[in-house]
């Protein structure tokens, strides 16, 4: 059993259920539920915990607090694999920005094993940077660059950018039983996706953009320190790059 962690509870899923009918057996017990607030506040719930608290025993409360039952039955030896999916959304007016690093950098160690306490993925700026691309696939993708203060309209920015002008080119409608030709262009896209999701974070890490030689070179924190060293901390910016992708480049066998 599989538990998925999104931050919100819209887009993320509707991502993940494109993602599981392209990717995934057909018959599956995989989970997903939607945590409902940013990694700031998943920080802050985690150390009221002071380290006794696991991330289902977490969700479980939080989702019954809104009435939702998804996990009421569900035990946390039951699970074998935790994937959370959250933004960077360095443009938090609340926090400074070392405030802010501290706080990924101190989540991406504790989520760093999906067998164990979960594994972080994290979408720089935010989850929108899945179409911040023009034509797919789109050889400009590896310069593209937004500021904190862009950050700020970032939905907008990506929607004004994008080529595509709704997430149709990569999604499937929820019961949607889409003609072949359909299934074999958003799958081709979803590969667009990955190989420029994944070079690219392999020139932030390695300054090669190329497919890493091991998938562990692109791991969450070796991504997060070079748009750290690179990018936010002198020039308060970050490379676009979503995780969606690199997730299924890292899981998929």
């Amino acid at each position: 059993m599989i538990l998925f962690i999104f931050e919100g509870d819209d887009r993320e899923p509707r991502l993940y259920k494109t993602l599981e009918r392209l990717y995934f057996p057909k018959k599956n017990d995989n989970i997903i539920c939607s945590f409902g607030n940013n990694i700031y506040d998943l920080y802050n719930e985690m150390t009221e915990y002071e380290g006794d608290g696991d991330i289902v025993s977490v969700m479980r409360e939080r989702l019954a607090d809104r009435g939702d039952k998804t996990l009421d039955t569900i035990r946390s030896s039951e699970i074998s694999e935790i994937f959370l999916f959250f933004d960077y959304d360095f443009q938090h007016s609340q926090l400074s920005l070392e405030e802010i690093n501290r706080r990924v950098e101190e989540m991406l160690f504790l989520f760093n094993d999906e067998t164990g306490n979960g594994k972080l993925y994290i979408n720089y700026p935010m989850i929108e940077s899945i179409r911040y691309t023009k034509e797919l696939p789109d050889a400009e993708y590896v310069h593209y660059v937004i500021s904190r203060d862009e950050c700020r309209n970032f939905k907008f920015l990506a929607y004004q950018f994008s080529a595509y002008e709704s997430l149709d080119y990569i999604l499937f409608q929820e019961d949607e039983k889409p003609v072949k030709e359909k299934y074999l262009k958003i799958k081709d896209n979803w590969q667009y996706l990955k190989e420029m999701n994944v070079c690219k974070a392999n020139f932030l890490v390695t300054n090669q953009y190329a497919f890493p030689t091991e998938k562990s070179v692109v791991n969450q924190y070796a991504i997060f320190d070079s748009q750290k060293r690179i990018y936010v901390e002198p020039l308060e910016c970050v490379s676009v790059l979503n995780s969606f992708p690199i997730f299924i480049y890292e899981y998929m066998k």
